[in-house]
């Protein structure tokens, strides 16, 4: 590595859809980066040192600078590579906005069929994590559910596949066209998890198949260059760096959020998931930016989405 405090470090593990659309994210821009594997299951002691908690995947890690959530590692990385772009079109926006919906309840369904047609045969250890995360307090009774509406779920999941089909039905390459774009990535690591994860989903794929010719295209952008890193070599980037990304404020923020107030930032979600604390440095509509500190990786900058993610200011 001949400047760490540049290059990108993707936590993740080989088995996860959200960090699949990172790759792919990676790919797009045609990137190097390297790949420091986690835990599928917690505790993740070596990740939630760089974060303060925060457990999901992926996480990315550019010398100090942590990027929670893969939305944040999009707009990071099309920060610092703008070409090629993400948004090949003039509709950034609504590309945007319909994040929103394929990491949220477009994936949380994929979720339900992938874990809900897995029934008896999921890992107790497993099932209780996964099941907790995504749905809540009660999630055996969730699993019990998902696994009894299965054919509902699945004519749910139809619905926008057969979307993406007829939008692809022109023979075009990608979504928006000849281009790969952010939506690309966003839509794919959908269809790569029904398509991997649920023992029906190849037949249930087969109807589409336009999107099957899509997604044959994203596969073979591939994940740039990848290099292996241990957990051990990732902190030690960290502690010889420090934070890269500026500070400042939003006047309009509705919470009242300025640089040096201290918060907690969490997912919108009742997961069971620990907070994450710090000192804000940035925020604005897109993106909050708290400093920690660790013992061992020294002064971290992390980054979280604003959509989708909740942040209680602390009491003074």
């Amino acid at each position: 590595m001949t400047d760490s405090s540049s290059a990108i470090i993707l936590h993740n593990y080989p088995q996860s859809p959200v960090a699949e659309k990172a790759r792919i994210a990676f790919g797009i821009k045609g990137v190097a980066w390297h790949d420091v594997e986690i835990p599928r299951l917690a505790p993740k002691p070596m990740l939630t040192q760089l974060t303060g908690g925060y457990r999901r995947t992926p996480v990315m890690q550019i010398g100090a600078d942590i990027y929670c959530d893969s939305a944040c590692i999009i707009r990071a990385l099309e920060n610092r590579f703008p070409e090629p772009t993400y948004f090949p079109t003039s509709e950034a926006a609504m590309m945007w906005a319909a994040s929103r919906w394929t990491d949220g309840a477009l994936f949380d369904l994929a979720v339900k069929i992938v874990l809900g047609s897995a029934g008896e045969n999921l890992p107790a250890d497993f099932a209780a994590d996964r099941g907790r995360l995504y749905l809540g307090p009660d999630w055996a009774a969730g699993l019990k559910a998902a696994n009894a509406a299965l054919p509902h779920l699945a004519a749910q999941m139809r619905a926008p596949m057969g979307w993406l089909n007829e939008q692809l039905s022109d023979g075009r390459a990608y979504l928006l066209g000849e281009a790969a774009a952010a939506i690309d990535a966003q839509f794919y690591h959908v269809v790569w998890f029904i398509r991997g994860r649920w023992v029906q989903g190849p037949e249930f794929l087969s109807e589409f198949p336009h999107l099957e010719r899509w997604e044959r295209n994203v596969a073979a952008i591939g994940h740039g260059s990848v290099s292996p890193m241990t957990p051990e070599e990732a902190i030690k980037v960290a502690a010889g760096c420090e934070p890269q990304e500026p500070s400042g404020m939003d006047q309009l923020d509705p919470q009242g959020i300025r640089p040096g107030t201290g918060v907690t930032v969490h997912p919108d979600v009742d997961g069971g998931e620990q907070g994450v604390a710090g000192i804000v440095t940035y925020a604005d509509a897109d993106t909050i930016t708290i400093a920690r500190r660790d013992d061992v990786a020294g002064n971290l900058a992390v980054h979280f989405p604003r959509a989708g993610y909740r942040v209680e200011v602390d009491a003074s």
